[in-house]
């Protein structure tokens, strides 16, 4: 079996006085320890920002998703888990590549239109890429340390890959590479290398709002964009505004986990022994980093950041390098505050969510189903304190 890399000792104690309430416990939303008052300045600063609701009149669309980036990373707390579920779309073709479809407006279908579109065309949302051959859905993940995951050292990232199981223990894991051939590590599909890139991105993918990074919109489907529908000069948000989201996002702690006592203790065993921490690595470290509080600190991640085949039923797009079926593990911190599941939502339950496992989760979703009732609920209940 692929194992995580160890725990130090210090660090399982660190988690047990957590739990048990004897040091200061991070709550959703908090910043990361360590920072300056400068940087905690900036943290709070650039919340404002990720909350900001945009109007066509400051930059919003004329396609978007939602109108702030808070509005789809709100529950309970800016950064959380939200209730959208967005439409994705690419090609795959026979020979293995996958096509972003970006002349037809993909690979994010934006659901909704500004009113100066609405009339100009006639449209409510963005007209899918008639040579996709796939959707798929995506729910709003919570983005807790995000700014930790982005520090990861790519050598890290690619140490823990075993592509061709050398180890034949049904679990590979590879790394997904952008169009540049940089570590990719955002996104379901691992597909974006820096988090300052994906947040960048997401302002015009998400809310259509322009910044220096990302200078122009994206097309109508693959059309040109009717004159006089996008009134406000590009870019509609500047540096500092994007900044400021960025050091947010960076900044945002993984929430400590809550008592592990009793079952939930004796999950966090079985998570292990059944191998569900092969692929959801428990911690994490960063690299050296400018900044001090980001700088070489082991972190709860429950990821390995690699692409996984996850089976055939799973399978909606691919993206970069990523299959179909294969997806990014993702990362457990703050999963107690989720009420939907997987990269789509479809799973209402946490157990679900583990049944629908296939492909290289399918040792541990059968090794989870074998286990005694009292011990499946014992994980569970681990699961809850994340």
């Amino acid at each position: 079996m692929r194992r995580a890399p160890s725990t130090p000792a210090c660090l399982l104690l660190l988690l047990g006085l957590i739990a048990s309430g004897c040091t200061k416990p991070v709550h959703p939303g908090d910043p990361i320890s360590g920072l300056t008052r400068e940087q905690l300045d900036r943290f709070r600063r650039g919340r404002a920002v990720f909350d900001t609701v945009f109007t066509p009149e400051r930059g919003l669309g004329p396609l978007f998703n939602a109108a702030a980036c808070g509005e789809c990373h709100e529950n309970p707390v800016s950064g959380a888990f939200g209730d959208e579920i967005e439409v994705h779309a690419t090609a795959f073709h026979p020979d293995g590549n996958c096509d972003p479809l970006a002349a037809e407006g993909g690979p994010v279908i934006q659901q909704n239109a500004t009113p100066a579109l609405k009339a100009a065309l006639g449209i409510d949302k963005e007209p899918s890429p008639k040579d996709a051959t796939a959707l798929a859905h995506r729910s709003s993940p919570a983005i807790f340390g995000r700014g930790l995951l982005d520090a990861v050292p790519d050598s890290d990232i690619v140490s823990y890959a075993d592509p061709d199981d050398r180890n034949h223990d049904g679990i590979s894991g590879r790394v997904n590479r952008f169009v540049d051939g940089r570590v990719g590590r955002f996104g379901r599909k691992a597909f974006v290398p820096a988090l300052d890139e994906f947040n960048a991105g997401a302002f015009v993918i998400e809310m259509g709002v322009t910044n220096p990074a990302v200078p122009t919109e994206e097309s109508i489907g693959g059309d040109s964009i009717p004159q006089g529908v996008d009134p406000t000069p590009e870019p509609e948000i500047n540096q500092e505004a994007l900044d400021l989201t960025n050091d947010f996002v960076r900044f945002l702690a993984p929430p400590s986990p809550l008592r592990q006592n009793g079952a939930a203790g004796r999950g966090r065993r079985l998570f292990d022994r059944i191998g569900c921490a092969s692929c959801h690595f428990p911690t994490l470290r960063t690299g050296k980093n400018a900044v001090r509080a980001l700088d070489r600190k082991k972190f709860f991640a429950y990821t390995d950041l690699l692409l996984h085949d996850m089976g055939p039923d799973l399978a909606d797009i691919c993206l970069g390098l990523a299959t179909p079926s294969e997806f990014r593990t993702e990362p457990l911190v703050g999963v107690r505050l989720a009420k939907h599941f997987l990269h789509d939502g479809r799973a209402d339950s946490l157990e679900q969510a583990i049944e629908l496992h296939g492909g290289e989760g399918s040792g541990a979703r059968d090794r989870f189903k074998a286990l005694e009732p009292k011990d499946r609920k014992a994980l569970l209940a681990f699961l809850k304190t994340l």
